[in-house]
């Protein structure tokens, strides 16, 4: 990790020529006259020249979802032609899941380069108004906010607004949920931000990342862009690499280099398997892991998923079903508790799992944890779900040997060192969780039918709780459960109110028509 001004940013390493993160190796945070010496300025292009040299490098969405850049530009235009109204451009800087880095990285160390793909997108499409959506990295907020400050054309046009550190909140609409006031969950159905987002006008949304690369794309020109990387894949990518590294890293590397590589110069065994793609994404075998290609087609091809570029090798030395059951509670505690599969369908999986763990489940609980998966699948109101029993089945059928150890011997003899990441930081540490005092409860088994989500009775008539916090949207069942204990038995822990439940907070930064974006000619990436 480096530090700038006494604070922990993630810290940079290559493999190839330095794009997005040019001018890095040599300064903490490019300012805005560091920018602009490395980058030069942007030329000015129209809508439909924004689209066409996307689509000459099929420029794709660095979120997860690697949606199509022009498709998503031109509904906007569309959208915004029809309607006669004036569209909104999105930054989607908030990257709540655990071990994803790399959109920090950038608005830590290099914000005008996400800032200037922005500013490229609104000028083209005529937008007025440019949203950052941030999180909980103080560090970051402040990069975007003092980058904002100190450019007069942003500081016409652009603004942030802080959302809370969560899962699900950088849920692209959940995100718009956030910015129009509304609790930042996602919206339950198929709604497009490209027809109606931001306070219901065309919205074009993408992440961070995107709008890098977008940046660099616009600087090099489409043939520079796809002189690295694959001829279906052109370009670099930003992987998050944590997990057994011993040096965890944001790394830039051309799509097609080995995963083994990026491994390598991160000193990250893979040990029993490697997660690709993030709690929403799979596990690849150790074997597979060192001879995979980094890119989206090669990674599929071995039932993995590049996602949002998250990387986390588990190594040796500790439980893989352990580490799994871990991730799988905080997951399910991070859904918006909307629909069936949220609120039942994951606790049941996690219970099982936890079951399976501590050897009181055996293969009837590996049996529960499969159903449950195969009855979420393809039935939530949103992708959480299916993310994740698509994270839990693929470590079923990865971790074989570790899964028969826990069914036939109840354990498979190594501790779970928490290797895989969990959120930290004060909006955690104030959750409230239920407890049981043991020296009262007489197993009425009141809690459990109050609070099924998370409590469910053992054979003996005994409350056991999922060992989650309780979300948001089960504080009022769960406060009614402690009330109506007939053994005053069960309680709620001691915490403060969490901040988040306060809804966005708009940090106004108050609007572009252009610094950033320059004359016709533009300076090359001097380092490469």
């Amino acid at each position: 990790m480096s530090s700038i001004k006494g604070v922990d940013a993630p810290a940079i390493m290559r493999i190839g020529a330095a794009r997005l993160t040019a001018g890095l190796d040599r300064m903490p945070r490019l300012d805005l006259e560091a920018h602009r010496d490395i980058f030069g300025p942007l030329p000015r292009l129209t809508a439909e020249e924004l689209i066409a040299i996307a689509e000459r490098v099929d420029l794709r969405g660095q979120g997860g979802a690697a949606f199509p850049f022009a498709r998503k530009l031109s509904a906007v235009v569309q959208n915004a032609e029809a309607n006669d109204c004036p569209p909104v451009v999105v930054v989607n800087g908030t990257e709540g899941e655990p071990g994803s880095v790399k959109d920090k990285m950038l608005m830590i160390r290099s914000p005008y380069l996400v800032l200037s793909g922005a500013a490229l997108v609104a000028e083209a499409i005529g937008a007025d108004e440019i949203i950052v959506g941030v999180a909980g990295n103080e560090l970051a907020n402040r990069s975007v906010e003092a980058a904002i400050e100190a450019e007069p054309g942003l500081r016409k046009l652009a603004r942030v607004v802080q959302m809370p550190e969560r899962f699900i909140s950088g849920e692209s609409g959940a995100l718009i949920r956030g910015i129009n006031g509304k609790r930042p969950i996602p919206p339950g159905r198929k709604l497009l931000a490209a027809e109606s987002g931001v306070a219901d006008l065309p919205t074009f949304l993408s992440n961070a990342g995107t709008f890098a690369q977008l940046a660099v794309l616009a600087l090099l020109g489409p043939e520079r862009f796809a002189a690295v990387g694959t001829p279906e894949e052109p370009g670099t990518v930003l992987l998050s690499v944590g997990g057994s590294a011993a040096n965890p890293a944001v790394v830039e590397v051309p799509t097609g280099v080995p995963l083994a590589a990026v491994l390598d110069i991160c000193q990250a065994p893979a040990g029993d398997g490697v997660l690709v793609g993030g709690y929403h994404g799979m596990w690849l075998p150790a074997g597979t892991a060192y001879v995979v290609p980094v890119s989206r087609e090669g990674l599929a091809a071995v039932g993995g998923t590049l996602g949002s570029g998250i990387v986390l090798p588990l190594g040796d030395g500790t439980c893989p079903l352990g580490e799994v059951s871990r991730i799988a509670s905080y997951l399910a505690g991070e859904s918006a508790g909307q629909c069936g599969p949220c609120k039942l369908g994951l606790p049941s999986i996690a219970r099982a799992l936890t079951a399976l763990i501590d050897g009181s489940g055996g293969i009837e609980a590996l049996d529960v944890a499969r159903r449950s998966a195969a009855a979420v699948a393809g039935r939530g109101a949103c992708s959480h779900p299916d993310g994740v029993t698509r994270f839990v089945l693929s470590a079923l059928d990865v971790f074989t040997e570790d899964l028969a150890a826990h069914v036939f011997h109840s354990s498979c003899g190594r501790p779970v060192r928490g290797i895989l990441p969990l959120p930290t930081g004060p909006e955690q540490e104030t959750q409230q969780r239920l407890v049981v005092d043991w020296t009262r409860c007489q197993g009425h088994g009141l809690c459990a039918h109050l609070v099924p989500e998370i409590i469910h009775l053992d054979a003996q008539g005994y409350p056991v709780i999922l060992n989650i916090p309780v979300p948001n949207w089960l504080e009022k069942d769960a406060e009614q459960a402690v009330h109506m204990c007939p053994a005053l038995a069960l309680r709620l822990t001691d915490t403060e109110q969490k901040s988040s439940r306060s809804g966005p907070v708009a940090i106004p930064a108050p609007s572009l028509r252009t610094g950033l974006v320059g004359g016709a000619g533009h300076k090359q990436i001097t380092a490469g």
